[in-house]
C-alpha cells in the first residue's frame, strides 16, 4: 500500500517572507505538501545575508528548505505584471512586509483578489493592519517589549529580559500558517478567497496566561518577575534546580507528581503534612519547596536525576545547550531533525515541520536553494515565458 499524498499536495504557494515570520509559515506549508515558491527581491532576502556565506546562512537554510527560489523586481512594471501572472495560477500569497507596502505597489488583496477570486492571501505584521500602533516599526525584540513578555522574563531583581529565542516571530508565523488553512479550507469550500491577517503581538498574547492570572489576583498591581517560577507562582515545586553537573527542572503541576517525588527525595511523610497537600498550599511556602528539592538535587548529575524521574514519574528534564539538542536522539529518530550535506553551507541537522500527517511519509528535505536557482524552472516551465525572454528581463533587471 503507497502511502498517501501530503495534504497540500497540489497547493501552490507564493512565499513574499523574509527574515522568520513569514518564512517560517512558507516552511509549514512546504512540508505539508505545498508547492512554495520563495520570491525574492534581486539581492536576495536579508536572512540569507546574515552568515559568512555570500548567499546563505543557516537560519535561512533551516527556514527554506524545499522551496523554489526565484527573483523578482516587483517595483518594474514587468515584474508586476509577472507576478500577477503568477497570482493567477496560485492558491496562496503570503507576505510580512509592513501594513502598506504591497498596497504602495498596486499588489495589495484589493489588487490580487480581482485577477484570482479564490486566491487565500496571508499576511503577518508587529501590529496588525488597523489601530494606533500599526505603522510602529516591528521586530521580535520590540514586539517582546511591546507585549509584555519582557516584563515578565527575568528574576525580581534583574531588568527586564527578552526570551532567549524569537518566539514572537515565530508564533506570528505558526498563526499566520494557521489563518492561511482556515482561509484555504472556505475557499476550498465557497471559491471565494480571503485575506487573513496576523499581528505579532497578538500571538504571543496567550502566553502571558499565568503572567496576567497573577496581575488580576494583586488586584491590578504588577507582579514581579519569578524568574524559571511559575509565572503565577502558584505551583510548587516548579523551578530550575542545580545538580552536580549543570541544572535541571521539574514541575510538579499536581499532588501526584509530588507525592512521587517525596519517595526518591526520601520525605515520603510529607504527604500527610497540611502545609504541602495542594498546590495552593505548597506556593505559600514556596521557598522552603525550593531549598528541599535543591539541596536533594545538588547530589546528583543531570542524567541520574532524568532516571529517577522516570522510575518514579514526576516531570524532571536537564537543561541542555545546543549542541546536545542539535544531536538530540529522539529528534533524529522521529525525523524532526535530519543530517543533510548542504550544497553551501556543508552538513547541518536541518528541521522538518513539527506536524505530522497519518499516512503520509514524511517529506524529503531538499536543502535551501541559491538565489534565483529556479528562475528558469519557474518563469520559464510554469509561466511559459521563452528563454528570450528570460534573458531579456535579466538584462532589464527584472529578474
Amino acid at each position: 500500500m503507497s502511502a498517501r499524498p501530503q495534504p497540500l499536495a497540489g497547493v501552490t504557494v507564493l512565499d513574499l517572507g523574509h527574515i522568520y515570520n513569514g518564512p517560517y509559515a512558507g516552511f509549514m506549508l512546504a512540508m505539508a505538501g505545498a508547492r512554495v515558491i520563495k520570491i525574492e527581491p534581486l539581492k536576495g532576502e536579508h536572512l540569507r545575508h546574515r552568515g559568512a556565506k555570500k548567499s546563505h546562512s543557516v537560519p535561512f537554510a533551516l527556514l527554506n528548505s524545499n522551496k523554489e527560489c526565484v527573483t523578482l523586481n516587483l517595483k518594474a512594471p514587468r515584474g508586476r505584471e509577472i507576478f500577477l501572472e503568477m497570482v493567477k495560477r496560485a492558491d496562496v500569497v503570503l507576505e510580512n512586509f509592513a501594513p502598506d507596502a504591497m498596497q504602495n505597489m498596486r499588489l495589495g488583496w484589493e489588487d490580487l483578489q480581482k485577477v484570482n477570486p479564490k486566491l487565500v492571501y496571508g499576511c503577518s505584521s508587529g501590529y496588525g493592519r488597523s489601530g494606533p500602533r500599526r505603522d510602529d516599526l516591528a521586530m521580535d525584540l520590540t514586539v517582546q517589549a511591546s507585549s509584555g513578555l519582557m516584563s515578565v522574563t527575568g528574576f525580581p531583581d534583574s531588568p527586564p529580559v527578552k526570551a532567549g529565542a524569537a518566539v514572537c516571530d515565530f508564533s506570528g508565523g505558526v498563526h499566520l500558517y494557521a489563518g492561511i488553512m482556515t482561509a484555504l479550507y472556505e475557499a476550498e469550500k465557497t471559491g471565494q478567497g480571503r485575506m487573513v491577517e496576523v499581528s505579532m503581538q497578538e500571538a504571543i498574547y496567550a502566553s502571558l496566561a499565568s503572567n496576567i492570572g497573577m496581575y488580576y489576583t494583586l488586584g491590578g498591581k504588577e507582579p514581579p518577575r519569578t524568574g524559571n517560577q511559575h509565572g503565577g507562582l502558584s505551583i510548587s515545586p516548579y523551578n530550575v534546580y542545580p545538580t552536580k553537573d549543570g541544572y535541571a527542572a521539574i514541575n510538579c503541576t499536581n499532588d501526584g507528581h509530588f507525592y512521587n517525588l517525596l519517595i526518591p527525595l526520601g520525605r515520603p511523610e510529607l504527604k500527610d503534612d497540611p502545609r504541602f497537600a495542594g498546590n495552593h498550599a505548597r506556593a505559600e511556602i514556596l521557598e522552603e519547596v525550593n531549598a528541599m528539592v535543591e539541596k536533594w538535587t545538588r547530589t546528583l548529575t543531570k542524567d541520574e536525576l532524568l532516571a529517577i524521574s522516570r522510575k518514579y514519574n514526576f516531570p524532571c528534564a536537564p537543561v541542555r545547550n545546543l549542541d546536545e539538542v542539535i544531536h538530540d536522539e529522539h529528534l533524529h529518530a522521529r525525523g524532526m531533525l535530519e543530517w543533510v550535506d548542504h550544497p553551501v553551507l556543508g552538513r547541518l541537522a536541518l528541521q522538518r515541520s513539527p506536524l505530522r500527517f497519518q499516512d503520509s511519509d514524511l517529506m524529503p528535505i531538499e536543502p535551501s536553494a541559491e538565489l534565483g536557482e529556479d528562475n528558469a524552472g519557474v518563469y520559464g516551465g510554469w509561466l511559459g515565458l521563452p528563454a528570450a525572454e528570460l534573458d531579456a528581463l535579466k538584462r532589464d533587471g527584472v529578474i
